[in-house]
């Protein structure tokens, strides 16, 4: 590999010959080498293609200088997703390559380039009542696409089409050497041996996302919410299995005590019924839209006091009568294992600005923020959560001292289990990815810390833990980058498939080299 000091002229000028943009400035370099949770190596250039041929151009002039090469999407990869081990490489900034190219309302598919985000695609498929079966993560203001099939990842749709590969027939990927392979077959996938599902969810270890074809489904015309309480995790879990096996709803989601008690000081009323009146003008008119804010501002917050574990649903259907139906299932499992509905305020804002402002990777009082997750079995869901618990227990005081906290997410996956998903909170200096992603407002209404390199130290003893324990109750992972034990859980011959995978596409080993554990 080409060292950082003998980065000269030449590669860039052989970078712009492409016609792509080409940052190599202090400040953009810098900026480029952070993700949500920290800094890799330094950089020698950052590519800003416009389409698939000049990404395969630029890609091939970048490695046959020497240079490793690696995708970012949306940047919000919190897992070193695209950060460097090793100085030197080149980074393609795919934000440019972000238009809807073909919408087939016949074949029911829609073919993207990789740096579209979730919320912009929304909004198209909006024109034709339809959209993608998993239609987008909780950042789908930001995230990507291209980003969703290198890291998977769920939210919207979740609990009942699955994550968000699922949803993917097609690629179009630029391999190490610059060749542009199309993956399948736009209709359907697989058609043989699973290609596309090769690249799927491998942290852009094998190849940079070109274009992105997904399958696409009816949007749906009605919508039924409702959101419950329980006061101990088993009831908790108990019912979100049982409401997954149902298939009763397209999102099925909750927050423990700790994370409940920071959306309480997190949220704000004010925000909540604008967003909620929005979504009810377009959904029943002005009258139902003044009623549901009515609601929303006599139940306040106060019911998620008393909610320990709270659990939120949606459910959709071509007529009222069904997604009711679906919610009163709901109901009726979540009385068999103790728990008690409350008002559905959670649910229907969420829903009713699906990709909101990222203003959450900070904390309510400017702590930083390290979500780790895992794709658990339901068997083994209540299980993992209750080491977790211990973990924390055991850490109590230390944690006080230096001020670190935590709450968890639960969300169910059609047809996989349960995501857990613990955020660890501390206070820390922000980076300039994290100033760039919040709003200038709300960020002016933060603390700002100084640099903490105690409660650092300690957060990433804890992650390491957390990790290791879903790693001991046989966890997948989305985002796996440089953080998750994905090769350790490999029987040897998969392993061994794995590398002579990479070894094809990438003899070189300059594509996003460690990502994947490769």
């Amino acid at each position: 590999m080409a060292s950082l000091a003998s980065t000269s002229n030449g590669l860039v000028a052989s970078l712009k010959a492409t016609g792509a943009e080409v940052l190599d400035d202090s400040a953009s370099l810098d900026f480029y080498a952070h993700d949500i949770y920290d800094r890799g190596a330094d950089l020698a250039a950052v590519v800003r293609p416009k389409d698939k041929h000049q990404l395969a151009s630029a890609v091939k002039a970048a490695t046959d200088a020497g240079h490793p090469v690696a995708p970012r999407g949306g940047g919000m990869s919190y897992t070193g997703g695209y950060t460097q081990v090793q100085a030197g490489a080149v980074l393609f900034d795919l934000a440019e390559m972000n238009r809807v190219l073909e919408v087939d309302d016949v074949s029911m598919t829609v073919t993207v380039e990789a740096g579209c985000t979730w919320a912009a695609l929304k909004e198209r498929l909006a024109h034709h009542h339809l959209r993608t079966p998993m239609w987008g993560t909780l950042s789908g203001l930001k995230a990507t696409i291209g980003g969703g099939m290198s890291q998977n990842g769920i939210f919207w749709g979740t609990g009942r089409y699955g994550s968000a590969v699922q949803s993917c027939n097609s690629l179009e990927v630029v391999l190490a050497d610059g060749t542009l392979l199309n993956t399948g077959k736009k209709h359907t996938r697989p058609y043989g041996p699973d290609l596309t599902g090769l690249f799927l969810g491998d942290t852009g270890a094998l190849g940079i996302k070109a274009t992105v074809t997904l399958r696409l489904i009816p949007e749906a015309d009605f919508h039924a919410y409702a959101s419950f309480a329980f006061d101990d995790a088993a009831g908790w879990f108990a019912a979100a299995t049982a409401i997954e096996r149902q298939d009763i709803a397209t999102e099925c989601f909750g927050f423990d005590p700790y994370l409940n008690a920071i959306r309480m000081k997190r949220d704000s009323l004010t925000s909540d019924t604008k967003q909620l009146f929005g979504m009810m003008k377009k959904q029943g008119g002005v009258l139902k839209a003044l009623k549901e804010g009515a609601k929303v501002i006599a139940a306040g917050r106060d019911f998620l006091k008393d909610a320990n574990f709270s659990l939120h649903i949606l459910a959709e259907a071509r007529i009222q009568a069904a997604a009711d139906a679906d919610v009163e299932i709901a109901r009726q499992i979540v009385a068999q294992y103790g728990g008690r509905e409350v008002e559905n305020t959670i649910p229907k804002i969420i829903r009713a600005n699906p990709f909101g402002p990222l203003n959450s990777i900070l904390g309510p009082d400017g702590e930083r923020w390290a979500p780790i997750h895992g794709l658990v079995s339901h068997g083994r869901s209540a299980e993992c959560f209750a080491a977790f618990e211990r973990l924390f227990a055991e850490h109590t005081d230390e944690m006080e001292r230096l001020g670190v906290h935590y709450g968890t997410l639960v969300a169910a996956v059609g047809g996989a289990g349960m995501v857990i998903e613990p955020c660890l909170y501390w206070p820390d200096a922000r980076n300039p990815v994290i100033e760039d992603t919040i709003e200038a407002a709300h960020l002016k209404k933060l603390p700002k810390h100084k640099p903490n390199a105690d409660a650092w130290a300690l957060t990433q003893k804890l992650k390491a833990a957390i990790v290791d324990i879903f790693y001991d109750h046989d966890a997948a992972h989305f985002q796996i980058g440089r953080t998750y034990r994905y090769r350790d859980s490999l029987h040897p011959r998969a392993d061994a498939l794995l590398k002579a995978a990479k070894a094809e596409l990438d003899p070189k080993g300059l594509m996003n080299p460690g990502s994947l554990g490769l």
